[in-house]
């Protein structure tokens, strides 16, 4: 059985809650003109510090989902010293979108002297072996994107680099790498799972985002 919305729709939520909860999402995607706004019609304290940084993580953003890699990671090496020296998987992810761009280009020649260059030493380590012999194998097809690793091109594959670069800027800088609504959403599935396996049959069903906002 569900949960009884007369158990909780009596509950008051505080609004400043409900603004921390907004501005945590408009920071962490970097919505500068939104922010500016939501502060001006709430009148909630500006986070400068988070306000300061987050034009250069929108731009950083934009280059890695648009597959300006290079651009990408010089203005990271800029904004947080050593974060992809540090975290390698990442700058592996970075390096592996200019080459992407560079077999769509068709300079299959320069895609090959760049992998031979930047990505072949990630070949010491054996987890990066099978990601490389996959980017690799892309420069065999005439038209890559109908390859069996047509993903790799893929926008989706483009916009799971950029958001982990954009968590890892912010982990760099203290800040929360997941957004407070991201959080909830987490902590309330967790919640429900355990209710479910400690009721058993007679538990909440598993949580559901999209049946809960149907509700």
């Amino acid at each position: 059985m569900d949960v009884d919305p007369r158990l909780y729709e009596q509950i008051a939520v505080n609004d400043n809650d409900i603004h921390n909860i907004i501005m945590s999402y408009l920071v962490h995607n970097c919505f500068k003109e939104t922010v500016e706004s939501f502060i001006a019609c709430t009148g909630m304290k500006q986070p400068s510090d988070y306000l300061e940084d987050m034009e250069k993580r929108k731009r950083i953003y934009q280059f890695a989902l648009e597959g300006n890699a290079l651009k990408a990671i010089e203005l990271t090496e800029q904004m947080a010293t050593n974060l992809l020296e540090k975290n390698k998987d990442l700058h592996f992810d970075l390096l592996s979108l200019h080459f992407v761009e560079l077999v769509c280009s068709r300079k299959c020649t320069e895609a090959l002297e760049f992998a031979q260059m930047k990505l072949t030493p990630f070949g010491k380590e054996q987890k990066y072996v099978e990601k490389l012999e996959d980017f690799m194998a892309l420069l065999a097809y005439e038209e890559p994107e109908k390859s069996p690793m047509f993903h790799l091109l893929s926008l989706e594959y483009r916009q799971h680099v950029a958001e982990s670069l954009n968590r890892a800027i912010l982990a760099h800088g203290n800040h929360p790498t997941y957004t407070a609504m991201e959080r909830l959403i987490q902590q309330t599935t967790v919640v429900r799972q355990c209710l479910n396996q400690e009721h058993a049959k007679d538990g909440p069903p598993p949580f559901s985002l999209k049946d809960f906002l149907k509700s």
